[in-house]
């Protein structure tokens, strides 16, 4: 059975306008209820407790309304990509609706090190947070909360120095932190860049929020560009980030032949096809 979009009530005539100055991040998508924005990699979301620029800074420049404008969800601060901003409360209730339904869409890249053990599959991982000496992580546990990931190999080949590497599309069906990093780790690809759950390379971390799809009405789509670093890093590896190697696929997970279990204990499962 199809889902319907769901629709919200619009707000209010009254009051500021979304303000439509030139924001210092490129717009993927506006409409009078949200901004999409293609968030930089380095840039926080939210301010940090020592200060510094973030997104919310830019708040001003997309409504000087008092009841908005809010950040719909999360990016980690390396992450780049799409970041969707409500202009209102009522907004903002919708669209966290959406995602704690899993309704929404998520779509990441990540250049990774390492070739995952086949085309496709899914990895059912639950994570936990711990505290140790040297701060947080984020670790699989059976004990944490649910999480799950679709995964889709685009491409693999080399790094100039004979490591292997790979192209790959992550869906989330969750929103957990650190899902995407954690997951490609557990699936023995840790994101290139990512010192914490991977090697220490010295790279940026190559991993972005592709495309975002909330079924609301109207609906939000959105795709946003890959960053240089990455464009760079896969022109190493053989690969042109704009030219997508097969269409997406649209259903959770993919279709195709009964995946073969290569991880039980972590819940990954993969196919050939």
């Amino acid at each position: 059975m199809t889902r319907r979009p769901r629709p919200f009530a619009a707000s209010s005539p009254s009051g500021p306008r979304a303000g439509h100055a030139p924001l210092p991040f490129p717009v993927l998508f506006r409409d009078r209820h949200f901004i999409v924005i293609d968030k930089p990699a380095g840039l926080p979301a939210h301010p940090g407790r020592d200060g510094g620029p973030s997104v919310e800074d830019a708040f001003a420049l997309m409504s000087r309304h008092r009841n908005g404008p809010w950040l719909a969800h999360r990016l980690d601060r390396d992450t780049s990509g799409c970041l969707l901003v409500a202009l209102r409360k009522q907004a903002l209730v919708a669209a966290q609706s959406c995602f704690a339904n899993g309704e929404a869409t998520k779509v990441y890249w990540a250049i990774t090190h390492g070739h995952p053990p086949g085309a496709h599959g899914v990895i059912d991982a639950p994570l936990l947070r711990r505290e140790g000496r040297g701060g947080w992580r984020i670790e699989t546990d059976p004990r944490g909360q649910a999480a799950r990931t679709a995964w889709r190999c685009l491409a693999r080949g080399h790094m100039p120095d004979g490591s292997p590497a790979s192209w790959l599309e992550l869906r989330l069906g969750t929103g957990r932190t650190h899902q995407a990093r954690v997951h490609c780790a557990t699936l023995g690809c840790p994101v290139m860049g990512d010192g914490q759950y991977g090697p220490a390379d010295g790279k940026s971390l190559h991993l972005m929020s592709r495309e975002l799809h909330l079924p609301l009405e109207p609906s939000i789509h959105a795709v946003a560009a890959p960053p240089p670093h990455m464009r760079h890093s896969a022109a190493q590896a053989g690969w042109d980030l704009d030219q997508q190697p097969s269409p997406p696929h649209d259903v959770l997970p993919p279709t195709g032949p009964a995946p073969t279990r290569v991880g039980p204990a972590c819940g990954i499962t993969a196919g050939t096809r």
